[in-house]
Order: C-alpha cells, then structure tokens, then sequence
C-alpha cells in the first residue's frame, strides 16, 4: 500500500512559483502536487519529476516483473530481467536519483536506451548497480568503461544518490556527490528511454528527477523579434517592465519564426484572472491560425477535485487528452514542460507529469485531421476578450535523434 504524506503548511511564494511542502497529495486534494524529492527551486530550475511518488504513470514495464510502488519508492523483488522504462525519450539531460539494494544485487540505469536493450555502448548505455567482485561494478558504464574504486559494502542496504550527467558525447557520473566515472563516446546514441533494470536481486528507487540541458531562449524579455504578430486579430501583445510576455484579449495568435518537430519546450505562465482559457500550440502550419496540436491553459475543475479538469485542463492535449490533473492556480505563476518525440507527447506541469499520450491517428500533414509530425511553429493563444496572462523564460530545442 503506497504511503501518502499530508502536509497542511499554507502556500509559500519561492522564486515565483507558489507549491505546498513536497509531498504527494490524496487523489481528491484541492492541493498543488509536488512529488517527493523534487524542490520548489529545482522546478524554478527546470526539473522534473520521472516517478510521481504514489504510481507508475509515465513508466512501461518491458519484462514479466513485479514492478510495484511501496512508501513513494520503486521496487521490484523478482521475475524476468529487464527493463522498467519511461515513455518519454531524451538526449542530453541531467539525471538525479537514489537507490537502494542488498549487497549481492545486480542491477542498472539505463540512458538513451531502446525498450529492450542488447549491446550496452550499441543501443543503450548502462549504468551499472553491482558489486566490487563484478567486472563492471556500481557507477561503470557496462563494456565501455570501469568506474574508480568505492567502499561498495558502505553502499548496501541504504540510499545512495546518483547523478548522470548526459551531454552529447560526454557522459559524466557522480556517487554520493563524488565523480566516478567519466566517458567520452565517439558517436553520440541521440535520443533513448531511461530505464531501471531488474537483473538479480532485489532494488528499490526513488526521487527520480531529470532536468533537460541546452535549450534556447524564444523571448528576449525585451521586445518581440522571433514572434510574428500578423494574426494578433483581436488580441494584444506586449512586454512588460518585467520582461514577460502579455497576452489580452482575443482571438488572436503570437507564432514563433522558428519551427520544431521533436522537442523539449518550457515556460512559465500566469493567468491574471480565474479559469481564464489559453494554450500552447506546437507543430503548427506556419501562418495559419491555431492549426496545431494544443497544450491547454485552464486552471478550472470540479467538485474541489483536480483529477476533474472544467475544459482538458492545463496541460492537456485539447480534444485529444485531459490532464490527469491540474496541478496549477491561477493569479500565481507556473511551470509547463513539454516533451515530443515522434507520435508521444509528454507534458509536466511544475514538476508533475500530467500527460502521457501518443497520437494514433493516422497521418496527415493537417494536425486537426490525423498525425502531424512535421515540424512547425509554436503559438500563444489570445483566446476571447477576457484573456490575460504572463507569460516568461519561454525556451525550447529540438531533440535529437537516435542513432
């Protein structure tokens, strides 16, 4: 039975974004959920959470294991080796976890990996959890390099923390805050899953959190060069003494002159007034009016319940997807991340995974008739006159793909 932790502290302002104490929220809470291990400023720093802390949303099981979630942690006893991996694909990122594992456990993290993974270095590069007696034990990187010499009986049964560091070609790793291993490869896998293994023996994760690296600015919080306003319509656009980008009124559009297919995006938002409607849209037609997919923006829900978004809710894909949650406020500034690569689309919500989706239609190159996976613009929306919100830190980059 997966443990929940209630905190009734009241809302705090930490660096422009408003969250309770870190801790997973009951399924009808009226609360913000922060999942376990991620902080306010990590999210103001572009983190996010791989594991929520109470499910496995957002994680695919590719052997016959008992993967399970027991006191906000993953754990997995038996079955068949294999992978626990995510459904959402990068290349370069920071990644932040903790394990835990009895002396005699072999096991691995997974970067850039397939879905089921046969030649560490070809299709995956692991990370490996094992013994001193073990040829490539805890923090080598399985038949490319072995990692600097560890008291590996002072890591056995208590929780170690890694840090991977995945940056093009060069691959860093750090145990209990001390560097153990460092590789460059010659060719860089592109993008690929993270993935926890199950291979021997009992192991238990937690506080998995990634942050991408390298995205580009789209805002230069000054004025609006890179941003075509030629379907504004009824909307205004602006910038702030702030530097923020403000959207009133509406219909209308602001549309980005550089186009994206498979990408990261983030930003944070504002909404000035309560359950006002906007979106993100992405993979646009260029110079057409809203002709893409669409990441809402609408903070509404029901019954005090945030699991029951009024319209998608933000974050959710419109008319595609809802959000499983809607995990931020109006009058108080968020985070969204976006992730697409090929049909999947993955979207965060300060912090917290909302949607998990691909798209099944079949082809078209119209995104309103079928499966768009073009590149194109990404557009802020004006959407009726009540619109008006802020939006900053707008940044994204292409994904690179797999080798």
């Amino acid at each position: 039975m997966t443990s929940i932790r209630i905190i009734s502290s009241p809302l705090v302002t930490i660096a422009m974004i408003i969250l309770s104490t870190p801790n997973v929220w009951g399924q009808n809470s009226n609360h913000i959920r922060q999942p376990a291990g991620l902080t306010t400023s990590e999210i103001d720093a572009g983190w996010i959470a791989l594991f929520d802390g109470s499910t496995l949303f957002g994680w695919k099981i590719e052997s016959d294991a008992d993967w399970q979630v027991k006191n906000q942690s993953i754990v997995v006893t038996s079955g068949k080796p294999g992978l626990l991996r995510t459904t959402s694909q990068f290349d370069d990122f920071l990644l932040s976890l903790e394990f835990k594992s009895p002396q005699d456990t072999n096991s691995g993290i997974f970067i850039r990996t397939s879905p089921r993974p046969r030649n560490p270095g070809g299709d995956c590069y692991e990370v490996n959890l094992a013994s001193a007696g073990n040829p490539f034990p805890t923090g080598s990187l399985v038949d490319l390099k072995r990692a600097a010499p560890v008291d590996h009986a002072s890591l056995t049964d208590r929780w170690n923390h890694l840090l991977v560091s995945a940056s093009g070609n060069e691959l860093k790793i750090k145990l209990n805050d001390k560097l153990i291993n460092q590789f460059t490869d010659r060719k860089s896998l592109g993008r690929g899953y993270i993935g926890l293994q199950l291979n021997a023996g009992e192991i238990s994760f937690r506080n998995i959190k990634l942050k991408p690296v390298a995205l580009n600015s789209m805002f230069n919080g000054t004025n609006l060069n890179g941003w075509k306003t030629q379907q504004k319509l009824d909307s205004e656009f602006g910038v702030t003494e702030n530097g923020e980008l403000k959207i009133l009124g509406g219909r209308g559009q602001i549309e980005s002159e550089s186009e994206f297919a498979d990408f990261i995006f983030s930003m944070k938002c504002k909404t000035n007034h309560e359950k006002l409607n906007s979106g993100v849209f992405f993979r646009c037609i260029p110079s057409q009016l809203m002709n893409g997919y669409e990441s809402q923006i609408q903070n509404g829900f029901r019954d005090r319940d945030r699991t029951q978004p009024e319209d998608c809710g933000t974050g959710g894909i419109f008319r595609r997807k809802n959000a499983r949650y809607v995990n931020a406020d109006d009058l108080i500034w968020f985070s969204k991340t976006i992730v697409a690569a090929g049909p999947h689309v993955s979207v965060w919500v300060n912090g917290y995974q909302v949607v998990d989706w691909s798209d099944t239609r079949k082809p078209d190159p119209n995104p309103r008739r079928g499966r768009r996976l073009e590149k194109g613009s990404i557009i802020f929306q004006g959407h009726d006159p009540t619109t008006d919100i802020l939006i900053k830190d707008i940044q994204a980059r292409e994904i690179r793909s797999r080798r």
